[in-house]
């Protein structure tokens, strides 16, 4: 496919509102050219932060939709989820950054489906508690409907255990008790939430914990069969078996307390009580329910009074369990007061499945960033870094990459920056590190690939910052980055 036009290019994202008049005369100026290939145009618009990679894509695919919202600009694409799109996205006159929601197509073409959105957004805009994830504004922008959020920089429950396999009983109270502390609030605000689930749990940069979704669930109920069918793992296919089983109504926080108790069930033993499938008959399923194996069995290790929350938090007697989120919160303030009065205890599970095994690299508390733009090797590189136990951050933005740095030079362990989409501007961000004491002794790695092979002549390179060149293995990226790193560990 033959390269566009460098000069449409930008005279599309003029048109667009992505540049103004000062930003075209200001990247001209720089190019001092306009026989320029759109390659150089995207290098020079990225470096000058005036676009994102993302903008950057879509204008290269000629899309013109999608790059606003309202009064908001989108930056770059957070998530997806079975009913709505995530963005990260700046207000165009505040420059406030925000998260996004923006309900599918599908979706929003649906006024019953639409109106439940904006209802249920609506509920959401009334809650503000530390640990539940604010919602500003419920708006409609044409045939599209979306929720102004609080942007959360940071990682999903899902995620975070995936990355720690098994975590403390201190902080896996700590985190629990905060996010039933979210559901206290809302319950005492007459709502449930129906969509408890690792993913719809929040953990900040600073360790905050916060909840997202809250009365979302409900789209499902406006779902019929065939759209349930293409959607195996909506999360109140979870709910309706557990009341199904437990003879409860669909708003009974009871059913939300015992997907607190499953939370806190994989945080500390590193694997969920429920048996995953996508089957939508083996989720309903009784036996999925009464085949779960008692969390002492999994992690004999654990304080009693652990134990004691998670058991009755998990009773497939409703009335068993606690009745109120308040109650939950009074026992787990309790356990957090034991576990500083018990002598600290083992967290390794005894399940052959989540014991670390000897062989498992010693980098695996290390942490890595990965700067990617392509969305499918953002996923290569996640599994393939966490599947030996690295923290992964993923930044698709260079220059971003670079501020956090700045702003915080501990916010990774180590460093993986391919430039393959990127361009030049990922050598650059790659040398600037190199220019400060304070990031400097980063480990890092610059990928190029076989076009890009002359530019490793630019990158400063030392012990522990090296330049590979694609393709290569996921095996020899690890291997390198571990040796990187081995000088630190030793340290």
């Amino acid at each position: 496919m033959a390269q566009p036009n460098a000069e449409k290019v930008a005279q599309r994202a003029f048109d667009l509102g992505l540049l103004d008049e000062r930003q075209l005369r200001e990247m001209w100026s720089e190019l001092g050219s306009r026989d320029v290939s759109a390659d150089d145009l995207m290098q020079v618009l990225l470096r000058r932060e005036f676009l994102t990679n993302y903008q950057v894509e879509r204008l290269l695919k000629g899309d013109r939709s999608g790059f606003f919202f309202g009064s908001y600009k989108v930056q770059y694409l957070v998530g997806a989820g079975s009913f709505a799109r995530v963005y990260r996205a700046v207000h165009q006159e505040t420059g406030q950054v925000v998260a996004l929601k923006v309900l599918r197509k599908r979706y929003s073409e649906n006024p019953e489906q639409s109106s439940q959105f904006v209802r249920e957004g609506q509920l959401g805009c009334a809650l503000r508690h530390p640990n539940i994830v604010p919602t500003f504004e419920v708006a409609s922008d044409g045939k599209n409907h979306f929720l102004v959020m609080e942007f959360v920089e940071g990682w999903n429950l899902r995620e975070f255990v995936n990355i720690r396999k098994i975590l403390s009983q201190e902080e896996a109270v700590r985190l629990i008790t905060g996010i039933t502390d979210g559901m206290r609030y809302a319950f005492e605000h007459g709502l449930t939430h129906r969509d408890l689930k690792m993913n719809n749990v929040l953990i900040s940069s600073r360790g905050e914990v916060k909840l997202v979704d809250f009365g979302l669930a409900s789209m499902d109920d406006t779902l019929n069969e065939d759209m349930m069918s293409d959607l195996p793992n909506t999360r109140t296919v979870d709910y309706a078996a557990l009341e199904r089983v437990t003879g409860v109504r669909k708003d009974d926080t009871r059913s939300d307390i015992y997907f607190l108790g499953c939370m806190f069930y994989n945080m500390l033993t590193g694997k969920p009580p429920l048996s995953e499938t996508r089957d939508r008959m083996q989720r309903l399923s009784k036996s999925r329910f009464s085949s779960v194996t008692p969390i002492k069995k999994v992690n004999p290790n654990l304080s009693p009074a652990v134990t004691i929350v998670v058991n009755k938090a998990m009773a497939m007697d409703p009335h068993k369990r606690y009745q109120t989120p308040a109650a939950m919160l009074d026992d787990l303030k309790l356990a957090a007061d034991r576990l500083k009065e018990e002598p600290p205890q083992p967290t390794t599970a005894a399940s052959p499945t989540a014991v670390v095994k000897k062989k498992d690299p010693p980098q695996a508390k290390r942490s890595v960033m990965i700067v990617e733009s392509n969305a499918s090797m953002q996923d290569i590189f996640r599994e393939g870094f966490k599947k030996v136990g690295y923290r992964v951050l993923i930044i698709s933005d260079p220059d971003r990459a670079l501020a956090r740095f700045r702003q915080d030079a501990a916010v990774a362990d180590s460093l993986l920056i391919n430039a393959q989409q990127i361009g030049n501007r990922a050598v650059e961000v790659f040398n600037e590190l190199s220019e400060r004491s304070s990031t400097s002794f980063i480990p890092s790695i610059l990928l190029l690939d076989e076009k890009q092979r002359e530019w490793a002549e630019d990158a400063v390179i030392d012990n522990h910052r090296v330049v590979m060149q694609m393709p290569t293995t996921m095996k020899k990226l690890r291997t390198v980055l571990a040796k990187l790193l081995a000088p630190r560990r030793s340290a």
